[in-house]
């Protein structure tokens, strides 16, 4: 099977991730049979298993560096991806390559057609990751939730570490009660027994996560924090105190929501060993950790900064690291593009785009993306100057056009966006130095 083949077949299973927040009805049922013909290979690693509203995409990258960084073969399982699908499954840091990733949607569609199961798409990606990872022997897997956490595919694996970022507003309808909603849903990746690296710090939702039966708990602000977090050159300084203590360290990511990323990151290897790593392992794994679509900067000369902030609290977190980060920009152009689930007039107040010198509408590439139109309109409606650009790509070519050399565009709202706009930017770097 080709990958082309492996990716048709793929895309012919209902894609789950499009419901995100929509809880009833749901089960591991049918993810636990297909572990189960796949030899249940969740059972041949120990994991660190990640969920959280926020940051839970950063926090696995960094987990896997500080595992790397230690001598270990890790792979990592993260959701959704920014610019190829082969990034969702990594070995060693490296997405898998496109014959590899071919031959595991070539087993599980075997597999899958003689069991006569009917997995959904984001469970059968959840399938290879796991196969892949026993078939490559990985000394230990970072394995992000996709949606929420208790009903989620990855939730077959019994993590040996539970790491949960914080509980914030998305997947949600944000009635009465809605915090403990989801804190439940987010503490059903905790396995009893385990260790549980918890970084949300409401005291109120602490017992929502005691009750799950965590072995240990190192809660944010008592066991961990980043107590020092300043503005560096290329990313940021810290300070961490954890169960050791790391002084001036460099963390090549922007934004000060990063810092705490860190300290999370570091608590779970801490957890995971039952020791801290040493000042070197966490030079090394912080020191170039970046990572595409957080707060990236994929152009010069203007500014090019793509973010896949699609929440209130991301989009908050964006535009403090925009105020902070990146402050010597003279004016600033934005690109946004948002799913149907969002609340354009909220995203708009908390990205700082009422403050923006242009706003280009566009829409995200999924089916799910809502129309450059609408979101122009509705942008026009709050007092927002813009412009409605339906692709991507294009809206960032208009922004980059109108933007001057001093100037700021930054791209947000969705991954989905994100990537197209580095997808975009690769492709025109590579014409300008074929000339």
């Amino acid at each position: 099977m080709t990958l082309h083949d492996g990716l048709a077949w793929l895309d012919r299973h209902v894609n789950l991730e499009a419901t995100a927040g929509a809880v009833h009805g749901l089960s591991l049922d049918r993810m636990r049979s297909l572990a189960a013909v796949l030899g249940d290979p969740q059972r041949d690693f120990p994991s660190v298993h990640i969920t959280g509203t926020n940051g839970k995409g950063s926090t696995a990258h960094l987990v896997s560096r500080l595992f790397a960084a230690q001598g270990l073969h890790a792979g990592t399982y993260t959701s959704p991806h920014v610019s190829s699908i082969n990034e969702r499954i990594q070995l060693a840091g490296a997405p898998a390559g496109d014959d590899a990733l071919a031959e595991l949607l070539g087993d599980l569609r075997r597999t899958v057609e003689a069991s006569g199961l009917e997995p959904s798409w984001f469970e059968i990606m959840t399938g290879a990751a796991l196969r892949c990872f026993a078939d490559a022997a990985v000394d230990v897997a970072v394995v992000e939730v996709g949606k929420l956490g208790r009903y989620d595919a990855t939730n077959v694996v019994d993590g040996d570490v539970a790491v949960v970022t914080n509980v914030g507003e998305d997947h949600t309808d944000g009635g009465p009660g809605w915090r403990a909603a989801v804190a439940w849903e987010k503490a059903g990746i905790i396995k009893p027994g385990s260790v549980l690296v918890l970084g949300e710090t409401d005291p109120a939702l602490r017992g929502v996560f005691s009750e799950s039966g965590p072995s240990r708990t190192y809660l944010q602000g008592e066991d961990f924090a980043c107590t020092r977090n300043d503005l560096a050159v290329g990313g940021r300084l810290l300070d961490i105190a954890a169960g050791g203590r790391y002084e001036d360290v460099f963390l090549g990511l922007h934004g000060r929501h990063q810092g705490h990323n860190a300290a999370l990151a570091l608590a779970a290897c801490e957890a995971f060993f039952d020791a801290p790593p040493s000042a070197e392992v966490v030079a090394e794994a912080f020191g170039d950790a970046g990572l595409a679509g957080r707060m990236e900067v994929i152009g010069r000369s203007p500014l090019v900064v793509v973010d896949g902030a699609h929440n209130p609290d991301g989009a908050s977190a964006a535009r403090l690291a925009l105020e902070e980060d990146f402050a010597g920009a003279a004016r600033t152009v934005m690109v946004i593009g948002m799913m149907r689930e969002r609340d354009p007039l909220r995203m708009f107040e908390e990205i700082g785009a009422l403050r923006c010198e242009l706003l280009v509408a566009t829409t995200a590439p999924s089916p799910r993306g809502i129309p450059a139109a609408e979101l122009a309109r509705l942008a026009g409606e709050a007092g927002i100057r813009c412009e409605a650009v339906h692709d991507p790509a294009a809206a960032v070519r208009r922004a980059k056009a109108l933007a001057g050399s001093g100037d700021m565009v930054f791209v947000s709202g969705s991954l989905y966006v994100a990537g197209a706009a580095r997808d975009a930017e690769a492709v025109e770097s590579a014409g300008a130095s074929s000339f």
